[in-house]
């Protein structure tokens, strides 16, 4: 299915004929622009006029996908959500290696606040936490993350769940509190070596206290 757009210049005029694309990749522009708009501006300054020029299209076509600001944002923070859990999810699984898990899981946050799209901004920084919605969606990045390490916690340390999701908690919030630190101060050492030093913390205590169990 495609649609027709017409995209509009910097003046806010025509500017000629409209693209065909199909509903997913006019969805995927919009949502683009939306988030460097957001970012840029915080949610309240934020214009649909500004995001459906910064887009290149009218503002009906972009009402045809979203019906308000706030529906727009949403989109936009639960494909963040999805993709920092998705990136945690990832870490985990990817080695049996249970020093190396750590490490992964560190960088999935270093990596994921280091993206040139800034998306961490929404989900870590939103200047709309006081909109339940948006609460939710926040607080499930944290809390679908510790889930996922809790799981292997849990099964290969032998502990607990309350004591697996205490250490998965903790290892959630050293590792996104330390990247957001990491990234205010203009990375002053290479991420690679940032999260060397903070998963080697994390390794010895969760490594240390408790060992694999066989």
């Amino acid at each position: 299915m495609t649609e027709t757009a017409q995209t509009v210049g910097q003046n806010g005029g025509s500017a000629g004929r409209g693209v065909r694309l199909p509903r997913t990749a006019r969805r995927a522009q919009l949502l683009a622009a939306a988030q460097d708009v957001f970012v840029s501006n915080g949610y309240h300054a934020a214009a649909m006029d500004e995001i459906a020029e910064r887009a290149g299209v009218s503002k009906p076509v972009l009402y045809q996908h979203f019906p308000g600001k706030l529906e727009l944002y949403m989109a936009l923070l639960e494909s963040h959500v999805d993709g920092l859990v998705a990136r945690v999810r990832g870490a985990i699984g990817s080695t049996t290696d249970n020093k190396q898990r750590v490490r992964a899981a560190v960088a999935a946050f270093y990596d994921f606040v280091d993206d040139q799209g800034q998306a961490f901004r929404m989900v870590f920084e939103s200047d709309l936490r006081g909109e339940p919605a948006v609460a939710s969606a926040v607080e499930r990045a944290t809390a679908d993350s510790v889930d996922a390490i809790t799981e292997t916690i849990t099964s290969d340390a032998g502990l607990d769940e309350h004591r697996a999701r205490l250490l998965a908690t903790g290892l959630v919030g050293l590792s996104q509190v330390t990247a957001r630190s990491w990234l205010a101060g203009d990375r002053a050492i290479p991420k690679e070596d940032a999260v060397t030093l903070i998963s080697n913390l994390a390794w010895k205590g969760i490594g240390g206290g408790f060992p694999l169990q066989h």
